[in-house]
C-alpha cells in the first residue's frame, strides 16, 4: 500500500509517500481500501508536531488523517455489520492518508448513499466535532443566538447547518469575502465580513444583549472578546487555537506562538459564576473511545443527510501525491468546506511517483 508519512516535524517536505506491507486486521478490525481520505487542520498541527494527541499516542514517525472513505477488502472473524465489498466511511485515530485504513470496526459505518467517496471522506470529522459540540455538550432551545467563527470552513460550515436544523438564529463569520455567499447559502442569517467589517462592532450590533452560544477554534485572537460577547447563561465553546500558531513557508513562527500563549485568556471560575458564563472546550481526537457518543452522533447525521436536510460540504480534492498543494491550500484560509485527498489510482504521475516514493521494508506499524 502506499500512505503519507512524516518522520519528524517541519514543513511541507516533511511529507513523504512511501510503501508499506498492507496490514491484517484483527478480530474486531475492518480493512478498507480508502478510495479518499479528509484533510483537517489537525493533520497540519501533527506535522508541525504540536498536535497533542499524536505525541501522545504515536509519536514519530506518523501517517496524519483521521477521516476516509472506500470499499471494504477484509474484516475481522468478529465483524457483522460490514463485509467485503461494502462501501463505507469512518474515522480513524491517525494513519488516514493511506491506500489502506484499518480501522476498529466500531468506527466504521456504511457509506451514506446520497455521498460520493469524495464528499463522505471529508463529512465524519467536521461533522462530529459541530455534533458533539452543539448536542451533546449543551442544552439549547430554538431561538438561541449562536455566533460560529470560521463559518466558511469545514466545522464552521457543519456548525451553522446544525443550528439552523434545530431553529437556532445563527451569525457566520468570515476572513475572505468570497465566502459570504456560500455562508449565507447554508442558512446563516446573518454574516459578518471581517476583511471588510469591524467584527465586534458588528458583533455587537448584531445582537446587542449578547450571544447564547459562541463557537470558537481561533485561539488568542478573539477568545476573550467571544467570552465578553456572551449573554448571561451564554457559552463559549472552544475546539481549535488556530492564531496560536502562525506559519510561514508551511512552518510555524515560533516567536510569533510564544507571543500568542501570552496572549491566551485565562478564565476565572469566580468570575464565570458572578456572570453566569461557561467555558467548554473539547477535542474529538481524545473521544473515540466513546464509541457511544460517535454512534449516536453517526446514526443523527446520516438519517439528516438521507433525509435531505443536511448537505455536505463543498469539497476540493488534490491527488495523494499532491499532499504537500492540500496543506498549503488549507493553511491559505481561502478554501470553503473540505479538502480530500483521493488515493484510487492513479493517485500519482509515475515521474512524481519515482521522486516521491520511498521503499520501505519494515513491517508496517
Amino acid at each position: 500500500m502506499h500512505k503519507v508519512v512524516i518522520h519528524k516535524a517541519g514543513g511541507y517536505e516533511r511529507l513523504k509517500l512511501e510503501t508499506h506491507p498492507v496490514p491484517k486486521p484483527g478480530d474486531r478490525q475492518v480493512l478498507i481500501r480508502t478510495e479518499a481520505v479528509g484533510v483537517n487542520y489537525a493533520d497540519i498541527c501533527v506535522r508541525w508536531g504540536v498536535y497533542e494527541s499524536a505525541r501522545r499516542f504515536v509519536g514519530w514517525p506518523i501517517t496524519p488523517g483521521f477521516e476516509y472513505s472506500g470499499w471494504v477488502e477484509e474484516v475481522g472473524c468478529e465483524v457483522k455489520h460490514v463485509k467485503p465489498g461494502d462501501p463505507v466511511f469512518g474515522v480513524t485515530l491517525f494513519n488516514g492518508y493511506s491506500t489502506h485504513v484499518c480501522a476498529p470496526a466500531d468506527l466504521v459505518w456504511p457509506k451514506p448513499q446520497t455521498l460520493d467517496f469524495e464528499a463522505a471522506a471529508g463529512f465524519l470529522a467536521v461533522h462530529l466535532t459541530a455534533y458533539h459540540g452543539l448536542l451533546q455538550n449543551v442544552v439549547i432551545r430554538p431561538g438561541m443566538r449562536v455566533l460560529v467563527h470560521s463559518a466558511g470552513g469545514g466545522v464552521g460550515s457543519a456548525l451553522v447547518q446544525l443550528c439552523k436544523l434545530h431553529n437556532l438564529h445563527v451569525t457566520g463569520v468570515v476572513g475572505r469575502s468570497h465566502k459570504v455567499e456560500y455562508v449565507r447559502q447554508l442558512g446563516a442569517d446573518a454574516v459578518i465580513d471581517k476583511s471588510t467589517q469591524s467584527l465586534w462592532v458588528e458583533a455587537k450590533r448584531l445582537c446587542l444583549d449578547g450571544y447564547d452560544l459562541v463557537f470558537d477554534a481561533n485561539g488568542p485572537e478573539t477568545l476573550a472578546q467571544s467570552y465578553a460577547h456572551l449573554k448571561p447563561t451564554g457559552k463559549l465553546l472552544v475546539y481549535g487555537f488556530h492564531t496560536l500558531l502562525p506559519k510561514q513557508g508551511g512552518r510555524i513562527n515560533y516567536l510569533k506562538a510564544a507571543l500568542g500563549m501570552l496572549r491566551m485568556p485565562r478564565f476565572n471560575p469566580l468570575s464565570m459564576t458572578s456572570e453566569n458564563k461557561g467555558v467548554v472546550a473539547f477535542n474529538l481526537s481524545f473521544l473515540f473511545a466513546r464509541t457511544d457518543l460517535l454512534q449516536a452522533a453517526v446514526n443523527d447525521l446520516a438519517t439528516w443527510l438521507e433525509a435531505g436536510i443536511l448537505q455536505a460540504p463543498k469539497v476540493r480534492s488534490f491527488a495523494l501525491a499532491d499532499v504537500a498543494q492540500a496543506h498549503q491550500a488549507l493553511e491559505s484560509g481561502e478554501t470553503t468546506g473540505k479538502v480530500v485527498l483521493r488515493t484510487s489510482p492513479p493517485f500519482v504521475s509515475a515521474a512524481a511517483y519515482e521522486a516521491t516514493v520511498h521503499q520501505v521494508s519494515a513491517p508496517d506499524r
